[in-house]
């Protein structure tokens, strides 16, 4: 579904520029001062041309389609856009997401019987949709010459300069799109989700954790992933500084290729190979290089023939594009962007996923138990109060990513507003049966960091079982809409915790209400002697109460070490838990025995090692309960 910004539909549009024989004026976004700036005035005089009053015969693009080469950042700080649209540029299954039916939209080649009705759509996915933003083709210049992102190579395409106005009439303006994150804009381009890895903060130091890193990358661009880099300042450094060794300080690289060469060396060149690793970049501006080994002209490229420099692309001018050694790139960046394209296609040959995603938002309310801003867990009292989100795990173990995005606050910068919340989330593992809010704080499985960014990721693996997701602002009262993705290798059955408890039905009054709830963890406290020759039983375990029952995953070996855990809303607290551990078989599944815990229990969180009760067996074994004591629901 494609949503229409600002109710500007394009075949509409169009049809009325024809009907009037008139190119489009875009009443929304004028040709004026307030389309440039929000806090002050431009600093030239300011005219606004079309591109055929630029050049002589204008191209949306090249009959080869769209490159990074085709765009220079101009005078607006913008790298990190313009870095993102690099990577954009170099994958025809992004580009024409994000300009759709280019050729329809092209203007007329020479003949062509109809002018140009001077208008151009985009589309970007914003907070889980796509929106089509409507833009003409009217570009701000001074002295004859572009002010923003301009046409590179060949000076007569104009896609990167229209999809730059595109984008800050999305946002605002153009000096809304001034400083920024490239996870923003490849997110905006892709619908994937975004992290950034940092070479100085992670754990990295080592040669094998860098070779483990680069296999990532290298994996994840074959994926059609989009990789950024940028160098951090350091406190003696200025930003956006040009550095001995050529490259920029501050400054937002599109990563172009990731290629592993063989090298051979010696008289017997043949036998003798050893890897290369190299990375290929492309600086914003449209030049400014690297100086270093295997830049352009440097002494290394003899060690690679001729056929094989072709097939990477190797080029000596100065256009802003440059290999670096992956040694190298490590010892010069710091901070590397990953956005992920998550791929949900069910006819694939590589990698799918599962994806599940939920909108909600942090609010205020006077009323403790609707208050939905608690802030993160400094703020013990409050802390739960924050939106609550419940997902399975139905593999042994699966892959998760849990990405969570904020709306973005960059349009409230004309209004004086524009900054993101601190953000972050906490992921717990609870009780199998869990179908309500959490009221106390239960095992902490990861969490994210708290960041002002537009959205956060985690990357994780899980076992077996049922998780709770906690979204949170980093002070409480901060209210916003959030977007909540899950992707795994299974279905996850994403959905919101609204209720507390569980509520009095139309047939309370004869069946009873819950009036108390109690928590049950069973481990494993010894081995169990099973019956029968088998050297890797596979057993598992149940709970049974007041006519329900939660079933542990199946585990195999003699000293099984169960993860169950289960919560009770029961109605007669008095009655007893029934716990038993079954051995599993191909055709009927024997209980080993069982063991009956009276309730209440007495102490919170208490402890006991209860001895099986086993009618068919001769030898004995022996299970851990943790039953927590039966506590009153109206304190909830």
């Amino acid at each position: 579904m494609v949503v229409h910004f600002q109710d500007q539909h394009y075949d509409q549009l169009k049809k009325q520029c024809r009907q009037r024989e008139r190119p489009f004026e875009d009443p929304s976004f004028p040709a004026s001062d307030h389309s440039l700036y929000y806090s002050r005035s431009p600093p030239r005089v300011v005219e606004w041309k079309r591109p055929q009053e630029l050049v002589q015969s204008p191209r949306l693009f090249s009959d080869g389609g769209i490159s990074p080469r085709d765009l220079q950042q101009g005078s607006l700080g913008n790298c990190w856009f313009v870095a993102a649209v690099s990577c954009l540029a170099g994958d025809p299954s992004i580009w024409k997401k994000v300009i759709p039916s280019p050729e329809e939209q092209d203007w007329p080649h020479s003949g062509g019987s109809s002018p140009h009705c001077g208008l151009f759509r985009f589309r970007f996915w914003r907070f889980g949709r796509w929106v089509e933003v409507v833009i003409d083709d009217r570009l701000p210049t001074a002295g004859g010459e572009l002010i923003f992102c301009r046409p590179g190579q060949k000076g007569n395409v104009f896609w990167c300069s229209l999809l730059e106005k595109a984008y800050a009439k999305l946002i605002g303006n153009y000096e809304a799109l001034d400083g920024g994150s490239t996870a923003e804009a490849l997110i905006d381009f892709t619908g994937g989700v975004s992290e950034t890895i940092s070479l100085c903060e992670g754990n990295y130091g080592s040669d094998e954790e860098k070779k483990k890193l680069f296999k990532s990358l290298m994996k994840a661009y074959s994926r059609a992933s989009l990789i950024c880099a940028a160098i951090r300042p350091s406190s003696s450094q200025a930003f956006e500084e040009v550095l001995s060794s050529g490259l920029v300080t501050g400054h937002a690289y599109s990563v172009t290729a990731i290629r592993n060469i063989n090298l051979h060396s010696g008289l017997l060149s043949l036998f003798r190979t050893h890897k290369l690793r190299l990375i290929r970049l492309r600086n914003p501006w449209g030049s400014g290089e690297w100086k270093g080994a295997w830049s352009d002209e440097s002494d290394e490229w003899k060690k690679v023939s001729r056929r094989e420099r072709e097939k990477l692309g190797v080029t000596v001018n100065d256009d802003g594009e440059f290999w670096m050694s992956w040694v190298d790139f490590c010892s010069h960046f710091t901070d590397i962007t990953l956005c992920r394209r998550v791929n949900t296609h069910l006819l694939s040959t590589q990698k799918t996923w599962k994806e599940e995603s939920s909108f909600s938002a942090w609010k205020q309310h006077s009323d403790p138990l609707r208050d939905r801003s608690g802030g993160c867990p400094n703020y013990k009292a409050t802390y739960l109060h924050n939106p609550q989100f419940c997902f399975d795990v139905t593999l042994d173990q699966d892959n998760v990513l849990i990405s969570l995005e904020q709306e973005d606050r960059r349009t409230q910068r004309t209004a004086g507003g524009g900054e993101n919340l601190p953000i972050g989330f906490f992921l717990f593992k609870v009780e199998m049966n869990r179908k309500y809010r959490l009221h106390c704080t239960p095992q902490k499985v990861t969490s994210s960091t708290y960041i002002n960014s537009r959205s956060v990721l985690v990357h994780t693996e899980l076992p077996k079982g049922r998780y709770v997701i906690l979204p949170t602002t980093f002070h409480p009262g901060m209210t916003g809409s959030f977007f909540l993705r899950v992707y795994t290798d299974c279905t996850s059955h994403l959905r919101e915790l609204k209720q507390d408890a569980p509520r009095p039905s139309c047939m309370s009054f004869l069946v009873g209400t819950p009036r108390v709830v109690t928590t049950i963890t069973v481990h494993a406290a010894s081995g169990l002697s099973v019956p029968g020759n088998s050297r890797d039983p596979a057993v598992y375990a149940k709970v049974h109460c007041e006519g329900k029952k939660v079933t542990s995953r199946t585990v195999k070996g003699q000293n099984p070490e169960f993860d169950l855990k289960a919560v009770f809303y029961r109605k007669h607290e008095k009655r007893p838990i029934i716990v038993q551990v079954w051995l599993s078989r191909w055709t009927r599944d024997t209980l080993l025995g069982s063991v009956s815990i009276p309730c209440p229990v007495g102490e919170s969180n208490q402890s006991s090692v209860l001895r099986l009760q086993r009618k068919d067996v001769t030898s004995a074994g022996y299970i851990m309960v943790e039953t927590s004591s039966s506590s009153d629901l109206t304190a909830l």
